[in-house]
């Protein structure tokens, strides 16, 4: 018997019914438990009831709606494209058009991040669709990190907010561009696929015979934006969390040391869990830091900050979010006090 083969106990006996190849299943109970938890945190963010109005409590409760809302559009966005992505683009389409040898693969993907102009929320089902369709899971990686840091809504802003120095456009670019290739090559170097969801190991899912396009579409969509959006939720209290709790005071102490100021906004910028296309603003007003500071807040929070960390657990997984996470803050960290320093 086929190790393939289903076994259905009866009474009197077994019977094989052979399994077809593998279907993209949505977790009913899984995403069900998100959906309980978006709806609880919805019911506690906006509910009249008298305790919420203690000043605290209504801080937290406005920081957190502002995330969730702010970066709900951009995950319907990313979660519209990986469903177009899974039911319409050819399979093999995107093998066809990066480079054959990954390495050559990383920097072209981490470029095209460049044509998405949306924040961090969009990115990463999109990554998680073009893994599924093919593409090797470095490239992925490298275009989930730039996309949202090089796109011309996110330079554009920028350019708003700091204006008269095109050096902190161009820095911010370099800088987001080099973190996003050298973790690409990382994952070729030392990344392991059982560190992902078996569900991104399966290649080139894409249409099925017998199921329209638009019911691919349809389950598409449903599937990541309900794995997707209670993390989003979860992510964006705990970011809330944050910045209620913390005094501005604390930001004062670190501004006065170069290298602690460094670690310090980029910690924050994990923190605060700010839109890629707003913290340009964020970080024009943190006029007490340095300039290479306020660089390493804006390249390492389009690539991680905690509603990030927690979409990416719930796309490909929590041992896979963990390391990719850490190890990007620290390329991050790097490549912002070399091209800082260099062009600030």
């Amino acid at each position: 018997m086929n190790k393939t083969d289903e076994l259905v106990g009866a009474a009197e006996g077994v019977t094989a019914v052979p399994l077809g190849p593998p279907v993209r299943r949505f977790r009913p109970r899984f995403g069900i438990a998100l959906a309980l938890t978006a709806g609880a945190a919805a019911v506690l963010l906006l509910s009249a009831t008298p305790w919420p109005h203690h000043p605290a409590v209504q801080a937290w409760r406005t920081v957190s709606l502002a995330i969730t809302v702010q970066a709900l559009p951009f995950l319907l966005l990313g979660t519209a494209l990986s469903g177009a992505i899974n039911a319409f683009v050819p399979a093999d389409l995107f093998t066809r058009v990066l480079p054959k040898r990954p390495v050559l693969a990383v920097p072209v993907a981490g470029a095209a991040g460049a044509v998405l102009p949306g924040c961090e929320c969009a990115s990463v089902p999109v990554a998680g669709s073009l893994i599924r369709r093919g593409v090797t899971p470095a490239a992925a990686f490298a275009f989930l990190l730039s996309a949202p840091a090089i796109n011309p809504v996110v330079l554009t802003a920028t350019a708003v907010a700091f204006p008269g120095d095109p050096a902190m456009v161009a820095a911010r670019l370099l800088a987001s561009l080099a973190t996003a290739a050298v973790m690409g090559w990382l994952w070729l170097w030392l990344g392991k696929e059982e560190w992902l969801r078996p569900l991104l190991r399966r290649r080139n899912t894409g249409h099925r015979h017998g199921h329209s396009r638009w019911t691919e579409f349809r389950l598409g969509f449903q599937h990541d934006f309900l794995h997707a959006g209670g993390f989003l939720v979860l992510g964006a209290m705990a970011a809330a969390t944050f910045n209620v709790t913390v005094p501005r005071s604390v930001l004062d102490a670190f501004s006065g040391s170069p290298w602690l100021s460094v670690l310090f906004l980029a910690a924050l910028a994990v923190l605060l869990a700010v839109c890629s296309e707003a913290d340009a603003f964020v970080a024009a007003s943190l006029t007490g830091f340095s300039p290479t500071a306020r660089l390493a807040f804006l390249v390492v929070g389009p690539m991680v900050d905690l509603k990030l960390i927690a979409l990416q657990a719930g796309t490909f997984g929590r041992a896979f979010a963990w390391r990719f996470s850490t190890a990007t803050t620290v390329v991050a960290v790097a490549a912002s006090v070399l091209i800082g320093g260099a062009l600030l």
